[in-house]
């Protein structure tokens, strides 16, 4: 904020906003439309959280990740330097966050010093309705979180004729995290836990 003000800046468009109809629309139904931003986002998406999760089971810093989150003591007894795994952690998920925001502010055109603290938030609720220290929960529960986001902001506006719709997508989020909190807390798929051999 100090650097760049507290007003959103204007982003350069890195792909073609030119809309694409996925469906053909009726006078009562418009057609879906997408943007090649937007199939760029899930299909980076999508690469980025396969390549997290073969990082993590498949890559000896995934299982130095894994035994530091396990034990930090233990794992330094195994030989691993868990100071290297947190800092290298660290900076695995910055560049993961410093390319979803770059995605984030090409697909609305700008970019604020405030962007990430909702989607900061919506990753936390997807981590929790997943299941936290499950990666595939996670992953499960940001594509289920959404999806509920964007029916239940759709049958609102259905339901209200439009006085209420996707100004209000960011309560389901908040409703979701306070369902999971109080009735399942373990997440959907449960905390991922190490069996001793």
């Amino acid at each position: 904020m100090v650097i760049w003000t507290r007003n959103p800046l204007m982003f350069p468009q890195i792909l073609p906003m030119d809309p694409i109809a996925i469906t053909s629309g009726s006078e009562a139904h418009p057609p879906a439309i997408v943007t090649v931003t937007g199939i760029v986002t899930v299909a980076l998406a999508l690469g980025v959280m396969t390549g997290l999760w073969l990082l993590v089971e498949y890559t000896r810093l995934g299982r130095g990740m894994r035994a530091v989150a396990e034990n930090p003591r233990v794992a330094t007894l195994m030989g691993v330097n868990p100071n290297a795994i947190i800092t290298l952690t660290l900076a695995v998920g910055g560049i993961f966050a410093a390319l979803a925001g770059v995605m984030m502010a090409s697909n609305y055109g700008n970019a604020s010093f405030s962007m990430g603290f909702l989607p900061g938030i919506k990753a936390f609720t997807a981590a929790v309705l997943g299941g936290i220290g499950n990666i595939r929960g996670a992953m499960f529960g940001g594509i289920l979180l959404g999806i509920i986001e964007a029916l239940g902001a759709g049958y609102l506006g259905e339901l209200t004729h439009g006085v209420f719709g996707s100004n209000y997508q960011d309560v389901f989020a908040f409703m979701v995290l306070i369902l999971v909190l109080v009735f399942r807390p373990a997440g959907l798929l449960g905390e991922r836990v190490a069996h001793r051999a």
